[in-house]
């Protein structure tokens, strides 16, 4: 029974992302708990779990007299996740490149082409998630930092709604391939500090364009 409580749980708690990361939910939106069971035809309980799971995510805040609400949009946030990312995911990849394999580099390869054919297609829902995450987990994934790169798994998820923005709107569609693709030449070269430095150039770009683009739907 646990197993089966906790699969639903977690399939609940995806799909509600899902709708909070795409837009379907917006910042601010309440989160009703007996709606959200009714429409995803599960109890209270699994909703519950799953929203509490999405408040550790960033996606969603608790407060009192109001219950759940999806987090609204920060410019401050942004600043601090990323700087974040920047910072970690470039000490992840400055200890692993020494130790990538041709084998890894290769599968790094071979996830970025699913990763350009999905962005040429247009399809936004792989290209700013499973196939990104691979893609720059493959090039941390000799790091043996465990402690950072549980960090940057917990950063990466509150920064997934900004990316998918940066992707969907901020014109990173058109500027994430190329830049996957230096980086992985860089990796390839095992020029580290170029490597590093370029990553952390990657990140801190999206920042900026996020926040340019939060500003103007501020302005709205």
């Amino acid at each position: 029974m646990a197993i089966e409580h906790k699969t639903r749980t977690q399939l609940v708690a995806e799909a509600i992302r899902e709708k909070i990361l795409s837009g379907d939910i917006k910042a601010g939106e309440p989160l009703r708990q007996a709606a959200l069971a009714t429409e995803l035809n599960v109890s209270r309980i699994p909703v519950r779990e799953a929203l509490l799971q999405l408040e550790a995510e960033g996606l969603v805040n608790f407060e009192a007299h109001k219950g759940a609400t999806a987090t609204q949009l920060s410019a401050n946030q942004i600043d601090e996740i990323f700087d974040l990312r920047a910072l970690l995911e470039g000490e992840l990849l400055r200890h692993s490149i020494g130790n990538l394999t041709p084998r890894d580099l290769l599968e790094a390869e071979a996830i970025l082409y699913d990763l350009e054919a999905a962005t040429d297609a247009g399809d936004t829902q792989l290209a700013t998630g499973k196939l990104n995450a691979q893609f720059h987990g493959k090039l941390y994934s000799k790091a043996d930092r465990p402690q950072t790169k549980e960090l940057v798994d917990v950063y990466s998820k509150n920064s997934e709604r900004y990316v998918r923005m940066h992707i969907l709107h901020a014109g990173g569609l058109k500027t994430a391939p190329e830049e996957h693709r230096e980086l992985l030449e860089l990796c390839k070269a095992k020029k580290v500090n170029e490597a590093c430095a370029y990553l952390k150039k990657h990140i801190l770009g999206a920042k900026d364009d996020i926040k340019q683009l939060l500003v103007k739907m501020e302005s709205r």
